[in-house]
């Protein structure tokens, strides 16, 4: 194949990494391992991040804890200034179905990227910082340390993630959750029922109207929701009715847009019955992914040096939504699929298997190599660098500050 300019440039660098990560790469799988066996939730990694900051410490990382608000957030850093690249370690997993998202991977690759970047520059080409950040399955980690200013004076955010297909981009949807709630007037279903505003009839009329909404959405555009509260007893008219909205958009302004439709349809059931209504945002909100088409591109050319053939993503489709979208608004960012298993799914039994396996081991080797050898790149290539950031800029990406991630990090830290 043909190599990009600084492929030849940079071979004696590409080769003292991939002696490092083949130094560490037995290390690697057992960390992997470690997690994967034993799996922790959103904002509760303890032991996770305990292991993770151990390893950067034991390689002389100024690692820094509690990172944003967040006890099981860090950052490790080695070498100082700019240029700097952040190399991004996910670690949190799924509940009752353990690591099933492959973040054990992620994990070890971003760390054994960081160790080997550090050891075969010394700190002679700017900073490298691995970024510890919990809770993508449900908080959103990111959000909050983008709200902190942790990628405020780095060059690029780089991460991989396990999956079905190998991919040089992720087509990640924006995402939020919303909590509407009906106040109504109780009343006796057959002694007063005149008297009584039903509040459950409201929100089940609201499902009614989304669903008919529904059939005009644009793709990848989806409302799916769930009642988690519909009254305390069969035998009187709910006064109080609560229902929990997931809204998915290909992009976040098609999100804003949805947003306000799911409020216009709460308003009109809300004057259609009767009753009163309140729509509260009830998660942070997950930007649309931007890739960095450089840094993607980079990172292919590396994974194909270790036989790993990548294409861009099929049309159409949509692999849900990661907070690392709201770092891609900040800096140039890369979030490639890389298979590790040919059929099904993740969030299965399957794919948390697949997330232990030989082949998982061969992929962790592989990945860790691509994005040390993508980072050296950016890191050492001004011109590359600049390139990367010129079109981050070109494309109208503006930092995202959501009104709620403040509080947001202070309930965990308090909690």
């Amino acid at each position: 194949m043909t190599h990009s300019p600084s492929y030849d440039a940079n071979a004696g660098v590409y080769d003292r990494l991939h002696t490092e990560v083949a130094a560490r790469a037995d290390r690697l799988w057992e960390v992997s391992l470690a997690l994967h066996a034993d799996p922790e939730y959103a904002f509760a990694e303890h032991r996770a991040a305990a292991l993770l900051t151990g390893e950067l410490e034991k390689a002389g990382f100024e690692v820094e804890r509690g990172v944003a608000g967040m006890p099981t957030a860090f950052t490790g850093r080695s070498g100082y200034g700019r240029p700097a690249v952040a190399l991004l370690l996910e670690y949190d997993a799924l509940p009752g179905r353990g690591h099933a998202c492959g973040h054990n991977l992620i994990a070890a690759a971003g760390l054994g990227a960081a160790l080997a970047l550090s050891a075969a520059l010394d700190g002679s080409a700017g900073c490298v910082t691995a970024v510890g950040t919990p809770a993508e399955e449900g908080g959103g980690g990111k959000v909050l340390e983008v709200e902190a200013g942790v990628f405020d004076d780095v060059d690029a955010a780089l991460m991989f993630h396990p999956g079905v297909y190998s991919w040089t981009r992720a087509p990640l949807t924006a995402q939020v959750q919303y909590r509407v709630a009906f106040h109504g007037r109780a009343a006796h279903p057959t002694g007063n029922p005149t008297e009584g505003v039903d509040a459950l009839l409201a929100l089940l009329e609201l499902f009614n109207v989304l669903t008919a909404l529904g059939r005009r959405l644009p793709a990848a555009s989806h409302i799916q929701g769930i009642v988690t509260d519909g009254g305390k007893a069969t035998n009187i008219i709910p006064e109080y009715a609560e229902g929990l909205f997931g809204l998915r958009a290909a992009t976040t302004d098609s999100l804003e847009d949805l947003t306000g439709r799911l409020r216009a349809s709460a308003e009109g059931v809300a004057q259609a019955t009767g009753t009163r209504v309140e729509v509260e945002r009830a998660t942070l909100r997950y930007e649309h992914f931007r890739d960095s088409g450089p840094l993607s591109d980079r990172f292919a050319e590396h994974l194909s040096g270790a036989g790993i053939e990548s294409t861009p993503p099929a049309p159409g489709v949509y692999l849900g939504s990661s907070d690392i979208g709201n770092v891609s608004t900040v800096v140039p960012a890369i979030h490639p699929f890389v298979a590790i298993l040919d059929d099904g799914s993740d969030h299965t039994p399957e794919f948390a298997a697949a997330a232990a396996s030989p082949r998982a081991r061969d992929v962790l080797v592989a990945v860790t190599n691509a994005l040390a050898c993508t980072a050296a790149d950016l890191l050492l290539d001004a011109d590359f660098r600049e390139k990367a950031w010129t079109l981050h800029r070109e494309s109208g990406r503006r930092p995202y500050r959501d009104a709620a991630a403040g509080s947001a990090a202070a309930a965990i830290s308090d909690g």
